[in-house]
């Protein structure tokens, strides 16, 4: 990997596709393949052994195979040959039954399918973890008021928990999108040269290979590659609501606010110039990775216009183009992970930029008391002339409106920050609830 591997990457989803299990996996269908056409009689069980005991990775040259892979375009035909001298020099007899009846992307397909139900496994249980970090955060400030922002202004107090529960809700969409495809998505390719099997690899047979796989059976998909677009897609929305939450959490460490920040540790957030610099670190890894990866995503919707049975070029675009799209999800989850478990709340500055307006971000309050009174747009054009009358005057809003003697109950209510939240609090525990 690169000098960037540690910020971008995971180093356990870097190892699930290294080039060793890549060809493990393809072994894996070959060896699955054999046993499959034994069972039902197609070559022998002795045949069929000793092809699987063969179907190691430590019987493969990788440097010579990486070195055939431009001859033939495909990691499948030099593993193939080497698979094959290899059990031709245990049993000749079995040696004719290697690769029998498939075709190159049958395994290509069907290992990378494999990897990919590996990588799924660590992927949901990462994500549990995460929204279970989430849902702490949530509970433990759901009354932590704050201000809420639109246009990257002030708008109106909400609390933090409401915040981070739609940064829930975001993430949990995410696990039932995921849940959801997978019936679609872990099949077996099994289906010869153009799609059409033949008396080697029949359904009997695609059947069984399927099951001895833990995957799906499956008609050709050699062309029709929605299943694996629809897995790209799933996880450049989830690396995007990934980036939503660094985004948030980046802009509220900006100086100007100082409401939430990223976990302390030694080192982590200097400035090469600057000593007091406290940089949202993580956060920008984050946000890396969900800049590049939609425009990966991109890459691998251009590549479904596959050419008749099989892509000259469209289908080869998948391949690094797939494993990198789950890479920098891999990276993007377990660094919001440790964003979240380590994540700094300052209450006391929450509150405290909350009065930075003098008032003005009660204004919507006192506008609704004021309607029912004297009509919604007579309260309307008072509150905002005495918005104006605040900011030019530099005082407080509610200064302005007792000395304009503006007729209102309760008028200290309508400027106390936890009676603006809405229904905050109610919807928190809703949300919540649904996700226990």
């Amino acid at each position: 990997m690169s000098l960037y591997s540690q910020l971008f990457y995971s180093s356990e989803v870097n190892e699930l596709f290294s080039d060793e299990n890549t060809i493990a996996a393809m072994l894996v269908a070959e060896s699955s393949l054999a046993q499959a056409q034994a069972e039902i009689g197609i070559i022998s069980k002795e045949s069929a052994n000793v092809i699987s005991n063969c179907c190691s990775i430590d019987f493969v040259d990788i440097d010579k195979l990486k070195k055939e892979v431009k001859l033939g375009g495909n990691a499948a035909i030099p593993l193939v040959q080497q698979l094959t001298k290899v059990v031709k020099n245990q049993d000749f007899e079995a040696s004719k039954y290697v690769h029998f009846g498939a075709t190159s992307q049958d395994i290509v397909d069907t290992g990378s399918i494999l990897q990919i139900a590996q990588y799924l496994n660590w992927l949901e249980n990462k994500l549990t973890v995460l929204k279970i970090e989430l849902m702490k955060i949530t509970e433990k400030y759901k009354r932590t008021v704050m201000v809420g922002r639109t246009l990257l202004q002030q708008a109106r107090p909400i609390t933090f928990g409401l915040k981070t529960s739609a940064w829930l809700e975001g993430l949990c969409r995410s696990i039932e999108r995921i849940d959801e495809m997978k019936k679609r998505l872990l099949v077996v390719q099994l289906s010869g040269a153009v799609g059409s099997q033949n008396k080697n690899i029949s359904n009997e047979v695609v059947n069984l290979f399927a099951q001895i796989l833990g995957l799906n059976p499956s008609f050709s998909w050699q062309s029709q590659r929605d299943n694996i677009n629809e897995l790209a897609g799933k996880l450049g929305i989830l690396t995007g609501s990934l980036g939503k939450i660094a985004k948030d959490v980046s802009l509220l460490m900006q100086t100007e606010l100082g409401e939430v920040f990223e976990g302390a540790a030694e080192g982590k957030g200097g400035s090469s110039t600057m000593p007091h610099k406290r940089n949202p670190v993580t956060c920008a890894a984050i946000l890396a990775n969900a800049t590049r990866v939609p425009h990966l995503v991109g890459s691998m919707l251009s590549s479904m216009l596959q050419e008749q049975e099989r892509s000259a070029g469209n289908w080869h675009a998948e391949w690094e183009v797939l494993t990198e799209i789950m890479l920098l999800t891999a990276g993007s989850l377990e660094k919001t992970t440790e964003l979240i478990g380590g994540l700094e709340v300052d209450e006391k500055r929450m509150l405290a930029n909350i009065e930075i307006t003098q008032g003005l971000i009660f204004a919507e309050n006192v506008s609704l008391a004021l309607a029912s009174k004297i009509g919604k747009i007579q309260a309307h054009e008072l509150v905002e002339k005495a918005c104006k009358a605040a900011v030019s005057k530099n005082r407080h809003l509610k200064e302005i409106l007792i000395e304009n003697s503006t007729e209102i109950e309760s008028l200290d209510e309508l400027f106390n920050p936890e009676n603006s939240i809405g229904n905050s609090v109610e919807i928190v525990d809703a949300i919540l609830k649904k996700y226990e």
